[in-house]
């Protein structure tokens, strides 16, 4: 599997992961669960600002952002729209790109003033994990609350994407 391969899958689960997790913020009730939903959307907000924060690193230009947790954070449906945007972006981003470009070292500077360096590679790889952990905290947040989280794992994702892996793992391993 090329990286290219690997990296797209990543990406579309990322896309599906937050989509499912913002809609679940979405339908929780304000008036019920206020400072955890805002604690949670602050959190999904960040993981969107990095989000953005990463593409204008790998398109070579300014951000504008001067924290990756700004105050003003948009509200649940403001904020899906916009994951769901970044994340096109992302897979739109990796279909344009070449394998080589994916090994290219970019410079940047982080939103503290410290200096970076990473291949696009790592950058797009960065993306992903940084999402994850920070939905797993979101999930934490949402199980206090007694409230099921999405089943947010890569296997679920690749399950529910191509049901007929399924019926690949019902035959038996090979011997050896």
């Amino acid at each position: 599997m090329s990286a290219k391969t690997l990296l797209k899958s990543l990406l579309a689960y990322q896309a599906w992961a937050n989509d499912e997790l913002a809609g679940k913020l979405a339908g929780m009730d304000p008036s019920r669960d206020g400072e955890e939903r805002r604690a949670a959307t602050r959190l999904m907000n960040h993981i969107h600002v990095v989000s953005r924060i990463f593409a204008a690193h790998l398109k070579g230009i300014a951000h504008g952002y001067t924290s990756d947790s700004p105050v003003e954070t948009p509200g649940p449906a403001e904020l899906h729209a916009a994951l769901a945007e970044a994340d096109g972006w992302y897979l739109d981003y990796l279909e344009a790109v070449s394998e080589q470009q994916l090994a290219e070292p970019v410079a940047f500077t982080f939103t503290d003033g410290d200096k970076g360096c990473m291949t696009r590679q790592e950058m797009l790889t960065h993306v992903v994990l940084h999402g994850s952990y920070h939905r797993g905290e979101i999930g934490c947040i949402l199980a206090r609350l007694a409230i099921s989280p999405p089943w947010d794992t890569y296997a679920v994702h690749l399950h529910r994407a191509e049901p007929a892996r399924r019926l690949r793992g019902e035959r038996e391993p090979a011997e050896a």
